[in-house]
């Protein structure tokens, strides 16, 4: 009990929630090998750069076919069974490349984990959505998003170490600590997927999440504000990738040798911010509506990434790393809630499949549109565009907002009629 009041804002959610919290943070403290991939492909098993990044896209790709049938899965056969089935899948990928050495059956391996952890996570998600409802949802996702900062902040350091001494250990340690969380989700996890035909079911439901009897892109048309929300989050993702491109080049023609020292810090200030204030974020923001505080955190992005254009001094990037880290919390724990808030209950795995893809987009993308801009303009005029875009994202959600507010009358009028 003393640790639900310490946790705050999370003090009411169900005890099934702090055991996927306590799931993921083990998962991502263990997560040990992909970090690793570049560089175990290039350094010990001899690939070429050209061949390094053609088994990183076939990874990155695999995630994709993965993702669609593990959340169509989901919806049919339950989510437990669906997701202990995969993540063990996974796990199980990584043991033989313990003892392969350098064989190629190494990355074939990683691109068969990857497919089956992208058949898990939709099962995870939606079971997520099946244990809150839309007034505690926020709170679920902004707790389950810091035990995943709180594993990943451990993660790397211990791989850097294993990679460095043990290296057989990386496989071996990611697999263990797969298996770990898979035991408690087990263990304390019931099914969660809803039984459509009680009633009651039904009763406890948002307009927006009762059952579709049809296909998983008919029910999508039929939310165009989903549509357009996933869309926003795609452009964002653009934005945020700036991190990983754009702000090394320029910490490399600002400082020159210490580029990659402070990286590491700009990159260490970004965990520390995630793991200190999402709690505090949260019980800021608890009474906002998702979308409204999706939004606010393209502000922040605006005016964390935009003041990258102007700035020479260190302190003033760590100035930056804090404020953009602030809208990172707000749109990651806010963008799950709003879309499991619009998700019929019937589709939930596979909404929360494609989201996921859909929010990832500008990530793939915005290295290669990024590097095709510089070839004749300047690093510090993307964080202008930067700026401007974010800016111009946060305010057409804000109008989302706004519609939707006007909107819920009239669906209140409705459901009082039936």
């Amino acid at each position: 009990m003393s640790i639900r009041r310490f946790l705050g804002p999370y003090q009411h959610l169900s005890n099934s929630i702090f055991i996927i919290f306590f799931a993921r943070m083990v998962n991502s403290a263990g997560h040990f090998v992909m970090p690793f991939m570049v560089m175990f492909l290039r350094d010990k098993i001899g690939l070429n750069p050209e061949q390094t990044g053609y088994y990183m896209m076939l990874a990155a790709f695999a995630y994709v076919p993965g993702s669609i049938a593990g959340g169509k899965l989901a919806d049919i056969l339950g989510r437990k069974r669906i997701f202990i089935l995969f993540q063990s899948l996974a796990a199980c990928s990584f043991i033989p490349c313990a003892f392969l050495e350098s064989s190629m059956l190494i990355p074939w391996l990683l691109i068969l984990s990857s497919f089956f952890s992208g058949a898990a996570g939709p099962a995870n998600s939606a079971m997520v959505a099946d244990l809150t409802k839309s007034t505690n949802r926020k709170e679920a996702y902004s707790l389950l998003y810091m035990g995943h900062n709180l594993g990943f902040a451990i993660g790397p350091l211990a791989a850097g170490f294993l990679y460095r001494n043990y290296l057989p250990w990386i496989f071996i340690g990611d697999a263990f600590t797969s298996f770990v969380s898979i035991f408690l989700v087990a263990k304390f996890i019931p099914e969660t997927k809803p039984d459509l035909e009680k009633k009651e079911i039904h009763e406890e439901l948002s307009h927006n999440e009762h059952a579709e009897t049809g296909s998983f892109i008919a029910a999508l048309l039929k939310r165009p504000v989903l549509c357009i929300f996933m869309l926003m989050i795609a452009l964002y993702s653009f934005i945020y990738v700036q991190h990983h491109f754009t702000l090394p080049l320029q910490l490399e023609e600002v400082f020159g040798e210490k580029d990659a020292s402070y990286y590491g810090m700009i990159m260490t200030t970004n965990a520390l911010t995630v793991v200190f204030c999402t709690t505090l974020v949260t019980h800021l923001t608890l009474k906002l509506k998702p979308i409204f505080c999706v939004g606010l955190g393209g502000l922040f992005y605006g005016i964390g990434f935009g003041m990258l254009f102007g700035i020479n001094h260190f302190y003033l990037y760590i100035l930056s790393t804090f404020i953009w880290t602030l809208g990172e919390i707000l749109v990651s724990t806010n963008g799950m809630a709003f879309v499991a808030n619009n998700t019929p209950v019937s589709h939930r795995g596979r909404f929360n499949a494609i989201f996921p893809i859909i929010a990832e987009a500008g990530h793939a993308v915005g290295p290669y549109l990024t590097g095709k801009y510089l070839l004749s303009h300047s690093l510090r005029s993307v964080w202008r565009l930067a700026f401007f875009g974010s800016l111009s994202v946060a305010c057409l959600l804000f109008l989302l907002q706004m519609m939707e507010s006007m909107r819920s009358p009239e669906i209140n009028r409705e459901q009082e009629q039936i």
